[in-house]
């Protein structure tokens, strides 16, 4: 095994990740042929019968995969791990330097965490049928390492019964306006990929004085970026300076008084890829859930069931929900989130004092 290397080791603008994608597209040379599900490969995963799971999803989205994956191939049992994706960050890396090898199979809200893990050889090549045929070129790694999952957004949004529409922000820098001091909540960088990600896209668009700013409107800080929504369904708080869409969404769709913002300078957007480990002890589980996973029927699953987007090409969005096409998007740059965590962090800190 490579010796490990720190976030920091990666070289600014690697090959592998570019502006506004999240893997570049360069010809495929090394990466492996596409996999399909077949009898043999079943046959091998049940032998394993599990598969460990390490996921930055909502803990019922994981299980709710879990237990899908379970009834579609009897005899595998699916192990779930869930933590905030910074969280998984440091426990892989603690497990890789302690040669602890527990994890099959890696979702993560931040999609940075895949360079470093490339980089020290820690992933396994493996691409499945529908990915080679469906998906796009930026949102699959071009060695087969990893490939995009899900997509999603943090967006603002506020509770209609403490708001009024009228009165409710529409850009970033509404929050800012001192009616709305003691009465947001928002997730912490440190603790939560989607928000590591929200706030880089938001330093790169607005600028750390944004921050600086908001960080004196007095914000409900949290971890993760599913407990906004939650505390704003609750009325604990009136707006939600950034969080999970999808939450905002499922929760409005449950009859809760809650409306998602999309902020005039544009959503900030997050991916999650998901990769198998090199080293992983359940391989051919391991192989067969990632093909599973990005099939277009449990994709059209996952999207129905999330609120979540899918960049599966033959994946319908929900009647009712808004599109993509539809949003001013901001731009995702993993490399970019690479190279500025520590700094985000550390800014971080010190102005929202957690």
């Amino acid at each position: 095994m490579q010796k490990p290397v720190s976030r920091r080791d990666v070289l600014q603008g690697s090959a592998a990740l570019a502006v506004g994608t999240v893997f570049a597209s360069p010809a495929r040379a090394a990466a492996p042929e596409p996999v399909a599900i077949t009898p043999d490969l079943v046959a091998a995963a049940t032998k394993e019968g599990k598969l460990v799971f390490y996921s930055s999803m909502d803990l019922p989205v994981g299980e709710r995969l879990g237990k899908a994956f379970e009834a579609a191939y009897p005899g595998i049992t699916v192990q779930i791990e869930r933590s905030g994706s910074e969280r998984l960050f440091q426990r892989v890396a603690q497990e890789f330097d302690s040669n602890i090898h527990a994890a099959d199979v890696v979702n993560s809200a931040d999609a940075s965490h895949f360079i470093p893990w490339k980089k020290s050889g820690w992933l396994m090549p493996f691409v499945p049928e529908d990915v080679a045929k469906h998906f796009p070129d930026n949102y699959r790694d071009p060695d087969g390492m990893a490939v995009t999952t899900r997509l999603w957004l943090s967006s603002i949004a506020y509770n209609t019964n403490l708001v009024k529409a009228e009165d409710a922000p529409k850009s970033f820098a509404d929050l800012l306006d001192p009616k709305w001091v003691g009465k947001m909540v928002k997730g912490h960088p440190a603790y939560s990929g989607t928000i590591m990600t929200t706030t880089f896209q938001i330093v790169r668009e607005l600028g750390w004085p944004y921050l600086e700013k908001l960080a004196k409107q007095r914000v409900m800080q949290v971890q993760s970026s599913t407990d906004p929504p939650k505390k704003l369904s609750l009325g604990e708080r009136a707006v939600m300076a950034d969080g999970n869409e999808y939450g905002i969404v499922l929760l409005k769709e449950a009859g809760q008084p809650v409306e998602p913002v999309y902020p005039t300078e544009g959503t900030p957007t997050i991916s999650g890829p998901t990769g198998i480990f090199a080293a992983a002890p359940h391989p051919n589980a391991a192989r067969l859930f990632q093909a599973w996973l990005h099939t277009r029927e449990t994709q059209q699953f996952f999207v129905d069931f999330t609120g979540q987007y899918s960049l599966h090409a033959q994946v319908q969005p929900k009647a009712g929900r808004r599109k993509l096409s539809d949003i001013k998007l901001m731009k995702e740059d993993p490399a970019g989130v690479e190279a500025m965590t520590e700094e985000i962090k550390t800014r971080y800190a010190r102005l929202f004092k957690v």
